[in-house]
């Protein structure tokens, strides 16, 4: 079973007139201010999971500020995974920073999402400020005992819309101040996993946190993955395509290209996911 952790929709509505959305929005007019960044829906992503041989994808919607916007995004994420039942796997998501978010990841996950994210502080930084006012949004992951996907990117390279300014000092702390919760960052952690090296408390820190390949192509070479599975171990990678950004194909390619083994890839492009989330489903099949 091969499962795309990494999956973004939004509803028709966005997709017909994206600058209707711009206005108190500033994180969704910057990563999609440009007619070049695409949006898709559902019946997009499940055709291309069909052309690409993918049997299920986590999607999730923006983490947008206002209250209409959010709900009306989890709602059409709900709607997509009820009509394609079996195939989508729904996260809830809104920014932490909007009133009302954590009733609205009560909300999501009582009515069927199984996961938050993908959250995201795209203008700000994970201050200490901004850390303790998360502690809410961990506490529902921890009650639902659900998996929360976290935003993160390297803090040196190029530019590109989406690089935030949280630095990898700040996204250890974060991690550390909320160790009893289950983990994915995005974008291979911005690589925070390479010091899992380190002889004291990060292996400790880190036990709990998973890190997936959203946007790889883009960011590192195909070596990252031999190098990943050698310091985290295989079982904490999963493959997200970032779709619409990236094509599965693209990913499996650089995999083998890597040298990484059939048993390594088969658990990174699925059974990792299936364990995480809990699926019960043969996922050697």
């Amino acid at each position: 079973m091969i499962i795309d952790f990494h999956t973004h929709i939004v509803p028709p509505e966005v997709r017909k007139n994206r600058e209707r959305f711009f206005d108190g929005e500033p994180a969704f007019k910057l990563l999609y201010g440009v007619p070049e960044s695409r949006l898709c829906g559902a019946e997009e992503l499940v055709s291309n999971m069909d052309d690409q041989g993918i049997d299920k994808s986590v999607v999730f919607g923006f983490p947008w500020h206002e209250e209409a916007y959010f709900k009306a995004n989890n709602d059409y994420v709900l709607e997509a995974v009820e009509r394609f039942k079996g195939r989508l796997i729904g996260f809830a998501t809104a920014s932490i920073l909007a009133p009302h978010a954590e009733r609205e990841f009560e909300r999501s996950l009582k009515a069927g999402l199984t996961g938050i994210g993908e959250l995201a502080v795209y203008n700000e930084g994970l201050s200490q400020d901004i850390r303790d006012r998360f502690e809410p949004v961990a506490a529902i992951a921890r009650q639902f005992d659900v998996p929360i996907l976290l935003h993160a990117n390297e803090p040196v390279g190029h530019d590109y819309p989406g690089k935030t300014a949280v630095t990898l000092y700040e996204l250890y702390r974060f991690l550390q101040q909320y160790q009893h919760n289950r983990f994915v960052l995005a974008h291979w952690g911005g690589g925070i996993f390479f010091y899992h090296l380190m002889k004291r408390e990060v292996k400790e820190v880190l036990k709990n946190t998973w890190f997936d390949t959203a946007a790889s192509p883009f960011l590192y070479d195909k070596e990252i993955y031999a190098l990943a599975a050698g310091l985290l171990g295989p079982d904490r990678i999963l493959f997200g395509s970032d779709f619409p950004l990236l094509k599965p194909a693209r990913y499996f390619e650089e995999m083998k290209e890597a040298g990484l083994s059939e048993e390594v890839i088969t658990k990174i492009c699925g059974e990792n996911a299936a364990l995480l989330l809990r699926i019960r489903e043969n996922v050697k099949g």
